[in-house]
This record gives structure tokens, sequence and C-alpha cells, in this order.
């Protein structure tokens, strides 16, 4: 659609904050990509986590989760469906390696929940435009 158009629908408050919310996201998981960048390159943890000294889980769980993170940011930004998909793979192995193996990922108690809060905060922005929709069809069916 022409945005010259005087027919350009109007956002609601729960769509901008949808995209808001999402593009906070996106910074976060672009953070959680450099990291593992970082971390694989040697750049950071004073080099004791490169690529050639991890052991075979670290070397398949960070490698995934250094593309993974950054496509889902771009996904996220963007607000388009894949998005979402890339984040949630990426977020479910985050939390498989602290909560199911963490005799070999170590313990970590924050991610699996900050995991868990996006997605649930997620869930209501969703469930929030579903509504929305319905009550405009409403209005559409009964004029």
């Amino acid at each position: 659609m022409n945005p010259d158009s005087p027919h350009v629908p109007r956002r609601t408050l729960t769509e901008i904050l949808f995209v808001i919310f999402l593009r906070m996201i996106a910074i976060a998981c672009l953070w959680f990509g450099l990291q593992y960048w970082g971390m694989l390159v040697g750049y950071s943890l004073r080099g004791m986590a490169r690529f050639d000294l991890l052991n075979l889980p670290w070397k398949v769980a960070a490698s995934a989760l250094a593309v993974l993170f950054p496509v889902a940011s771009l996904g996220l930004w963007l607000a388009v469906s894949w998005g979402a998909v890339l984040w949630t793979i990426a977020a479910a192995t985050q939390v498989l390696m602290y909560t199911v193996w963490p005799q070999t990922f170590g313990h970590n108690t924050l991610v699996p929940l900050l995991h868990s809060l996006v997605a649930a905060l997620y869930l209501i922005f969703r469930l929030s435009l579903w509504l929305e929709e319905r009550r405009k069809a409403e209005r559409v069916r009964t004029d």
C-alpha cells in the first residue's frame, strides 16, 4: 500500500507496543549472537572458550546459537513471523542446555527464566492482537 495514500490503516497501541517489544528482543538476540561469536573467536573469556578449545557439545551449541541469534534478531526487528520462530528455536536450545544438560553446559537459571518471561509476554501480545482483530471483525459485521 502506498504510504502517501489517505487509506493507510492506523496502528493500534497494542500493535505499536508489540513492535517495540519485538525490537527490544531483537537487540537482546543480537547481543547474545555477538557474545557467542566473541566466545568462539577468542575475543571474550580471555580466549579460553575459542572454538578449537571447546568440547563437542559446546562446539555444536555455540556454533548454532552464534548463527541463530543474529538471524532471529533480523527477523524480530522486521517483525516477520520467522523471526519469532528462530528466536523460539534458539531460546529452546539455551533452555535445554541449562536445564536438561547442566553437567555439560553448566548451571544458569537466569537465561531460562528470562526466555520464559519473554515467551509469556509474546503470547500475551499475540492473544491481545487476536482479540483486537476479533473485535474489529465484529464491528465490521454489525455495521
